[in-house]
């Protein structure tokens, strides 16, 4: 449990790096530069993959042996894409629906996208050690 912990606080500082850009890059395209907001969301989030992806599976996550790098990132963008359509479905039902700001729908949406994040990673990138198996005799 103590690794589980310590893993999750070494995640929670990479995203925190991670939302900072892309929430500071959202605020930017989108508040200065006046850019929709979608289009904004989707380059500012794809910046932060890019960071994410370099980061957490420097500090964050063990990689697993039986993978090459190349499928590891393949399967890291694809559940980036699917944290991508989230975060954009969040910001287009708050914001057209429920008429809430794009910056603060965008903290709700990337709440949501880091459990997805966290959880979808640790399930198909991490190496599996001998304590994450559970055996019954």
């Amino acid at each position: 449990m103590r690794k589980l912990i310590t893993q999750f606080m070494k995640f929670g500082i990479v995203g925190a790096i991670a939302f900072a850009i892309d929430y500071g890059l959202f605020g930017l395209l989108n508040q200065i530069l006046d850019i929709h907001y979608l289009f904004a969301n989707t380059f500012a989030f794809t910046i932060s993959v890019i960071f994410n992806y370099i980061a957490s599976m420097k500090y964050v996550f063990d990689s697993r042996d039986d993978m090459s790098k190349k499928r590891e990132f393949t399967i890291f963008i694809i559940l980036s894409v699917i944290g991508l359509l989230i975060n954009n479905g969040i910001e287009i039902l708050a914001v057209e629906r429920f008429a809430i700001h794009e910056m603060i729908a965008k903290i709700f949406a990337t709440a949501v996208v880091m459990v997805w994040n966290f959880i979808s990673r640790k399930i198909l990138l991490e190496k599996k050690s001998n304590n994450d198996i559970i055996t019954t005799n």
